[in-house]
């Protein structure tokens, strides 16, 4: 008998983040995968996107929520567990924001906004991700979304710098607390990608697009389907021995 590893059939997931670009990949990727899939996001579209889904076939819930706050990431999740009926094997941290500004003129609002999406949010949903996948006496799997800025401090970028190194840093030391409960918590780290968030820097006009292409050994920037096979790995039984990794999916960028 062939075993596929990698098969989410049955499995239920959060995404966060996922009305476009990488989230919205991974999510895809988890479906396609076989798992029902609920996304959160405080873009309002995003339950067209899972209306769009479940019109291919997909089991794929969609709810709005400002993970900006404590109250909205716990009401988010909440709504996301009534979606999925009570049952949870696989979260998603995807959500996250940008701000650029130079450090000696960073506003602290900007610096607040950056940081409680992308780090205290992802704090509170592996959190409750963590006492779900305890009270059911079930393996789970976090998977937090680092950067390559967890590994390096950027420009203009303090805030996203410190939050994406919090996020490499939480990552192990959950890993270290639960890992002998049978919780998974690991993360992806997206080099340079061809998304939105870098419209700027893809601009063939921008000196440092060059730059940065010509150290990427492949050659291009990734994209949101070069997520989706990272993602279904770390959120699939195939992982099961892997914990409080951080892994470039870059194109070979950081060995360069």
């Amino acid at each position: 008998m062939i075993r596929n590893f990698t098969d989410l059939t049955g499995k239920r997931a959060i995404v966060t983040g996922a009305a476009q670009g990488l989230c919205h990949g991974m999510a895809e990727g988890l479906m396609e995968a076989g798992a029902q899939v609920c996304m959160i996001d405080i873009n309002p579209k995003i339950l067209k996107v899972a209306e769009e889904f479940t019109e291919k076939g997909f089991c794929c819930h969609g709810v709005i929520a400002d993970l900006g706050t404590g109250h909205g990431t716990a009401e988010g999740f909440n709504q996301a567990m009534e979606k999925l009926e009570g049952h949870l094997d696989i979260l998603v941290n995807g959500a996250g924001v940008q701000k650029r500004h130079k450090s000696e003129e960073f506003p602290f609002e900007d610096w607040e906004f950056v940081l409680n999406i992308n780090l205290n949010a992802v704090f509170r949903l592996c959190q409750l991700a963590g006492r779900q996948f305890m009270a059911q006496n079930s393996r789970g799997k976090i998977i937090n979304i680092a950067s390559m800025l967890s590994f390096f401090g950027g420009y203009t970028v303090p805030a996203y710098a410190a939050s994406k190194g919090g996020v490499a840093q939480l990552t192990k030391a959950l890993c270290n607390e639960w890992a002998g409960k049978g919780i998974n918590v690991n993360a992806l780290a997206p080099g340079y990608m061809d998304t939105e968030m870098n419209k700027a820097l893809t601009d063939p006009e921008n000196p440092r697009f060059k730059e940065i292409t010509g150290r990427i050994p492949a050659g291009e920037w990734g994209t949101a389907e070069d997520m989706k096979g990272p993602c279904v790995f770390l959120a699939s039984e195939a992982s099961d021995y892997l914990n409080g990794a951080v892994i470039p999916v870059d194109g070979g960028y950081l060995a360069k």
